[in-house]
């Protein structure tokens, strides 16, 4: 696949084949953690795990990820800074060339001395959880009295230090009702990116937690019009369908991106204020569930992502390289074509196709619709159409 991108200057070229190497590479160093978030897909516990990948492995471990194409590193847990090893195994990779970042816990373990030592060794950017507007909000959600103070510490500590600081919110009942202050405290503390997870019911995440389907929909046409006044970015997680809600709101903007017969998808592959390729975080071609997108687990178990919990092999036994590109699941991931239900004849099948992890952890096949998107596919409606016309 070959995807021309406009840039100020002239243009670059994305050759990435997401059948051949991954986007983005999500390594859990641990499961160890302080906290006991109420969504937490690991599951974390108090204590490291005796069979994590250990330095050296993980060291072989990079070794595989950078001859992928050099795909995105994300550090995560747990916690990384549970590992004494953590700023190490950063160091290896980075020498490397690999842009590497980590999502550390807010926990007394984010100190600035810590800060320093990731600045030092050139870490390419920290994102810290926010999930409440005030302390009783996302200390709920986090399990944790005293959470969101100490995330609010590590941020001046960050912006002391001049790092780039990333967002993340996981969107749930739980904070719903309040996203318009949830945005302005985001403006307020000076991020490049808002990083935005809907709730996937895995690990102690429940369906009872969860926004409903309409809802799903409202926020993500929310996030679209947030997107166009914020000066920071936007990006989804488990929301495959906010690049459909993207590219129809386009649509409608401008008459010109379409006809009756073509939808221009190129148009919402372009990212920020000046359409250009963030380097830090966002593919040009969207990433999905095993799709440009893979996870390691402590022990070095290979999933498609950490919310679909579908083990494709081991990196102790196979090379990472192998079991992304011709493990079964992967492959049968990679092809929209597949899908099924709604999500199978869709027309934005190619550029969404709907959170594999939902359909998984909702229905039990990783292969069905999404199951929290309200959008009927034209081809359903055509069918519904000509049912009517033939009573």
């Amino acid at each position: 696949m070959k995807l021309w991108l406009k840039k100020s200057g002239g243009t670059i070229v994305f050759n990435r084949d997401y059948n051949q190497n991954p986007f983005i590479v999500i390594w859990e160093l641990t499961r160890a953690c302080q906290l006991k978030c109420l969504h937490c897909r690991a599951e974390a516990q108090y204590h490291r795990h005796p069979l994590e990948l250990d330095f050296e492995e993980g060291k072989a471990l990079i070794d595989d990820i950078y001859e992928m194409d050099n795909p995105m590193l994300v550090f995560t847990g747990g916690d990384p800074l549970e590992r004494p090893d953590v700023f190490d195994i950063a160091k290896y990779a980075i020498d490397k060339g690999v842009r590497v970042s980590m999502t550390p816990s807010a926990t007394p373990n984010v100190t600035k001395e810590a800060m320093q030592k990731a600045k030092d060794i050139g870490l390419a950017r920290w994102a810290f959880s926010i999930d409440g507007h005030n302390a009783e909000i996302h200390d709920h959600f986090r399990g944790t009295t005293g959470s969101f103070d100490l995330t609010m510490r590590a941020i001046k500590y960050l912006h002391e230090l001049e790092m780039p600081l990333q967002i993340n919110t996981v969107i749930s009942k739980y904070n719903y009702e309040y996203l318009d202050e949830m945005a302005e405290m985001v403006e307020n503390l000076d991020c490049v990116l808002w990083s935005v997870f809907f709730l996937v019911p895995t690990g102690r995440g429940k369906l009872d937690d969860m926004i409903s389907p309409a809802e799903h929909e409202r926020v993500l046409r929310w996030l679209y019009q947030l997107s166009k006044r914020v000066p920071f970015d936007i990006k989804t997680t488990a929301a495959q369908h906010y690049r459909r809600v993207v590219i129809q709101s386009k649509m409608r903007e401008d008459k010109a991106l379409s006809d009756k017969n073509h939808i221009f998808y190129e148009d919402a592959l372009m990212h920020g204020k000046t359409g250009q390729i963030d380097g830090l975080g966002r593919a040009p071609k969207g990433v999905n569930d095993g799709n440009g997108f893979v996870f390691i687990s402590h022990t070095g178990d290979v999933y498609p992502s950490g919310l679909l919990p579908i083990k494709a092999g081991n990196v102790r036994q196979t090379p990472l390289a192998e079991i992304y590109r011709e493990s079964e699941v992967f492959k049968n991931l990679r092809n929209p074509d597949k899908y099924k239900g709604k999500c199978g004849i869709c027309e934005f099948r190619h550029v969404c196709g709907g959170s594999r992890s939902r359909a998984y952890n909702v229905t039990g096949d990783y292969m069905e619709s999404e199951p929290y998107c309200v959008y009927i596919p034209k081809a359903m409606r055509e069918q519904q159409k000509a049912a009517r016309k033939s009573i």
